[in-house]
């Protein structure tokens, strides 16, 4: 075999174990002041969401960002504010991936947008219970649902807790926790 071909086939070899390992769930641990919650994510599902999601956490952003949304038997959503007025900056937004087959059930995680389906950033919710109406059924308007991307692994007690807390209404948004909840750090599990 020449060499050419040698360097050829390592590059294709290391390209397919490179490409998965990058297929492999990420798992992240998000320490919050009511407790740990770690995710298991799925770059195979949701590869664009993932990678958004973990420059996000590389990057520090979720420090200090608040449970900003709790709403008890239907999520609990934060990655966006560090109070309930102060929204931080993000980049440009992704592309929705929710046609990924994953389903919007008890314990996933799934990226929040406004009613454009391409308008994600940083903000994410973690479902407390199974949310079908969430779903993708079609790439519409109205049917694109939003991008499941992981779920959690442990500490959904955590997650449950933080559903209980007392909201209230600021600056003309509801469900806002009385006593903020706050993301101290997400970190990537080697």
């Amino acid at each position: 075999m020449t060499t050419i071909k040698r360097l050829i086939l390592t590059l294709f070899l290391l390209t397919l174990t490179l490409s998965s390992f990058a297929a492999d769930p990420v798992k992240v641990k998000m320490t919050t002041t009511m407790g740990d919650i770690m995710l298991e994510l799925y770059p195979d599902k949701a590869p664009v969401t993932v990678k958004n999601f973990l420059y996000y956490v590389e990057n520090h952003f979720y420090r200090k960002t608040i449970f900003h949304r709790v709403i008890d038997g239907f999520m609990i959503q934060g990655g966006g504010f560090i109070n309930a007025r102060d929204r931080k900056k993000t980049l440009s937004p992704i592309k929705n991936e929710a046609d990924n087959g994953l389903k919007n059930d008890r314990g996933t995680i799934a990226m929040a947008r406004t009613r454009d389906p391409h308008s994600a950033t940083t903000q994410f919710f973690i479902n407390l219970k199974n949310n079908d109406f969430l779903n993708h059924t079609r790439k519409t308007l109205n049917g694109w649902g939003y991008t499941v991307f992981g779920k959690v692994l442990k500490g959904m007690d955590v997650v449950d807790k933080i559903a209980k807390v007392k909201t209230t209404r600021v600056a003309g948004q509801q469900n806002i926790p009385v006593d903020p909840i706050y993301i101290e750090d997400i970190k990537i599990i080697k």
